[in-house]
Formats: C-alpha cells, sequence, structure tokens
C-alpha cells in the first residue's frame, strides 16, 4: 500500500471521564498516516475530557468532537457514543479505539496493510497491556493468557471455524461489513459489543482477523484496583460464554493446577525452616510441589510473553490465580443474583445482556 493510496480511515474514540488519557491517544493518533478523521465522542464526561479535546484541535486538524446527547432508552453508553461517531464518520474503514490506549508509530498503515492484504472485514488486536502495579502485574497477563485459551488467535482468524472474537481497544472494521451487519445499533445493549460486531460479521460471511498487538499499540486498562474489580465483574462471566461449567473449570484449574501447589510448597517451606522432623513422604510432596510450580510457571513465562508481556510477571501468578478466581465468582453473582454491574459511574441491569 503506497503513501498515495486513497484509502483512508474514520477513528472513532469513545470518552468518558478520560482527561488523564485523552491527550496521549489523540496525539498518538494524529500522527498516524492513513487517518482522514479522529471523531472523539464525548459520553456526558463529568471532567476535563471536552476542554482537552478542543485544545488540540488546532495541533490535529483531523479531530472533530462530538458531544452524546442524554442516553437514549435501550442503550448502553459506549455504544451509543460509538454509533454516533460511526453515523458521522466518512471513511470507507473505521477503527474503533479506546481513550486508554497508546498507538505506536506506524501502527495503522501496518494493520490496514495487512487487513486488505488478507481480504478482512475485521480486523481486531489484543494490545499491548502497561502493568506498572503489583495488582495488575498478577491479575491482567493471567486473565489474558486465559482468555487466548478461550478465543485463539488462527481459531477466530480461520473462516472454516465458528470462534469468534475482537477486543474493542483495536476493532478496524470495512464501513460496508459494519453497516450490513447493523452496525451498533444492532447491539445496542450488549456489554461485550467487540464480540458482539464480530460475531455477526462473520456469521454473514465476513473474515474476520484477530491478533496479538503489543508491537503496535498498548494500554493500560485499570488505574485503581476498583476500576479493574468493576471491569472484570463486568466482562468476565459474558467472556466465558455465560457458562457456569467454563467458568467451574477455569476455577478448577487455577486452584487445583496453582493455588494448592503454591500454598502447599509454601506450607512446606515453613515447616523444614521450622527445625521439625519430616519423613520421607513430605520430602516427595514437596519435590512434587516445586516441579509443578517450576513446569505451571515455565508455560505461563512463554505464554505471557507472546501477548507481550515481560516473562517475569510469571513469579506474580500465584497471588493473581487467587484473585482472579474470586472476579470470576463475583462476576457470576452480578449476573446470575444481583443482576446489575456499575462502570464508569453507571449502574445497569444485566437482565438484557445475559
Amino acid at each position: 500500500m503506497s503513501e498515495s493510496d486513497p484509502v483512508k480511515v474514520s477513528v472513532i474514540v469513545p470518552a468518558r471521564n478520560e482527561e488523564a488519557n485523552l491527550e496521549r491517544v489523540l496525539r498518538s493518533l494524529g500522527g498516524q498516516p492513513r487517518v482522514r478523521e479522529i471523531l472523539v465522542v464525548d459520553d456526558n464526561s463529568e471532567d476535563r475530557t471536552a476542554e482537552i479535546a478542543r485544545a488540540l484541535k488546532e495541533e490535529i486538524p483531523t479531530l472533530r468532537l462530538l458531544c452524546a446527547a442524554s442516553l437514549p432508552e435501550g442503550w448502553l453508553g459506549k455504544n451509543y457514543a460509538v454509533a454516533l461517531g460511526a453515523r458521522e464518520a466518512a471513511g470507507d474503514w473505521l477503527l474503533f479505539t479506546d481513550a486508554d490506549t497508546e498507538h505506536l508509530p506506524g501502527s495503522l498503515a501496518a494493520t490496514l496493510q495487512i487487513a486488505e492484504r488478507e481480504g478482512a472485514d475485521l480486523l481486531s488486536l489484543s494490545p499491548g497491556q502497561i502493568t506498572p502495579t503489583w495488582w495488575e502485574k498478577a491479575v491482567i497477563p493471567l486473565v489474558y493468557v486465559n482468555l487466548a485459551r478461550l478465543y485463539r488467535f488462527d481459531d477466530v482468524s480461520n473462516p472454516a471455524s465458528p470462534a469468534a472474537a475482537a477486543n474493542g481497544q483495536y476493532l478496524l472494521v470495512r464501513r460496508a461489513a459494519y453497516e450490513r451487519v447493523g452496525g451498533h445499533e444492532a447491539i445496542r445493549n450488549r456489554v461485550l459489543e467487540d464480540v458482539e460486531l464480530a460475531k455477526r460479521v462473520k456469521a454473514a460471511g465476513g473474515k474476520l482477523i484477530f491478533l496479538p498487538g503489543a508491537e503496535w499499540v498498548r494500554t493500560r486498562m485499570y488505574r485503581t484496583f476498583g476500576e479493574m474489580w468493576r471491569g472484570w465483574t463486568k466482562n468476565l462471566f459474558l467472556l466465558y460464554g455465560e457458562s457456569l461449567v467454563k467458568i467451574f473449570k477455569a476455577l478448577v484449574e487455577l486452584c487445583v493446577l496453582d493455588l494448592l501447589p503454591s500454598l502447599a510448597l509454601l506450607g512446606l517451606l515453613i515447616w523444614l525452616i521450622s527445625g521439625r522432623e519430616y519423613s520421607r513422604a513430605v520430602t516427595w510432596l514437596l519435590i512434587g510441589c516445586v516441579l509443578m510450580v517450576f513446569v505451571r510457571s515455565a508455560f505461563y513465562s512463554r505464554a505471557v510473553e507472546r501477548l507481550g508481556f515481560p516473562p517475569r510477571v510469571a513469579g506474580k501468578k500465584w497471588v493473581g490465580a487467587l484473585i482472579f478466581c474470586v472476579l470470576l465468582i463475583n462476576s457470576v453473582i452480578a449476573y446470575r443474583i444481583s443482576h446489575n454491574v456499575e462502570w464508569k459511574g453507571r449502574r445497569f441491569s444485566t437482565g438484557s445482556s445475559v
């Protein structure tokens, strides 16, 4: 694809209370070739989001600010914001991307080239995740490793496979394919709007491409533990296909293969340090726990590295497994018992999304 290629992309950035992130993402998008326009949709923010977007318009001529009206009945906030942006967009391709992302130089040209070469109707990336705190290092890589097993990149990208998935942090779709499946209006009340859109595109005969994307885009999803708690509570039950069986299997695997060996190893080490006598059975149990923890850590280290995480985060897997188990259970409670979740200051019923 040459620099003179007329193909242009409309970038749509939904933003609700994103004053901490918005300048970074807009500057990273403003330097991308192939961008026809950047549409920031202010979703009733209560901070300086709109002010920051206005201040950058002179520096980034392709930038436009749209302000979403009060949320209509039957819509979720992000879905309404991106639908409004898509309605105003003029490009042949639409790039939906979150306000907490950062796009590396040349990333859009590279992904658009892949999409055009492969004849894709929708290309999505799983961005590199920035994890500065211990709880992010413990939980975020573990969640993404498990999601990569649920939604394998090769399966999603295989037209012969029914598997369909996308990550709304980076979702590049042909306008024609988007409109053919009804856009976000058809999924106005769906919490996992990215996965739902991918399912509809593939069911309509469109081709999906799903790739690990740490070399092109990165993000820090959550800035506080509370945000992470609410975010994964909102998403995990749905990401596991609303299947209690799948969640139960995940909990058993995490407990039996990760938590129990780690805790048993810790207990045995404390026993030995205390100077108490131990039998041959205790010795073999210690060796078994060491081997289990080592093998699981080695496999996990390779898995996180493939997704763009540093291998050293594997050392925090045991505490991540504990938090992940509680998050899975809490997500089930939110959808099956309390029937509501909270996100971005909005509380909504899960009844229409399950």
